[in-house]
């Protein structure tokens, strides 16, 4: 339900204003679907990565292991948005205020739910605050690598 609320904020809310401004937009949804295809694997080396942490460094069981798993896949996987709405810097095109508020509220839901009491029912456990650590170095070159890929893809399609 989480990220049903963040799809409607997102149909609901703004693309760059570069996207409109600029009369390459037009290019054809085939020609961007390839183009953009290497963006997806960046998030399975991510995940990868998170595996490799929660495992070899956190030594997680079963559950921590699913918790950090969703924490980290929530955050990455929200937080892209604001990357990839744009073809410019995404620090420079702001979102509307519902989708900053929206993707806001979805990582900080997602990060808190291990500690509240539907944890159990969702088999999550408190994660320990270092990994919180991680999580935010991950999160952050994650979206500077998406943000790199997209530049360099974007530039060979508008090019």
């Amino acid at each position: 339900w989480l990220n049903a609320a963040i799809i409607i904020v997102i149909v609901l809310g703004s693309i760059g204003l570069d996207f409109y401004q600029t009369r390459r937009s037009q290019v054809a949804a085939e020609s961007l679907r390839s183009q953009v295809a290497p963006i997806g694997p960046i998030s399975s080396v991510y995940d990868f990565l998170t595996f490799y942490v929660l495992l070899r460094i956190f030594h997680a069981r079963e559950a921590e292991f699913h918790t950090g798993w969703f924490v980290e896949s929530l955050a990455t996987q929200t937080l892209v948005i604001f990357v990839i709405r744009t073809f410019g810097n995404p620090l420079k095109s702001r979102p509307s205020r519902p989708l900053a508020l929206a993707a806001t509220l979805v990582v900080l839901v997602g990060a808190l739910l291990p500690f509240t009491p539907l944890s159990g029912l969702l088999g999550f456990v408190p994660l320990p605050p270092l990994y919180f650590v991680f999580l935010t170095f991950a999160t952050l070159t994650y979206l500077g690598l998406v943000e790199l890929v997209k530049r360099r893809l974007f530039g060979q399609v508008m090019g």
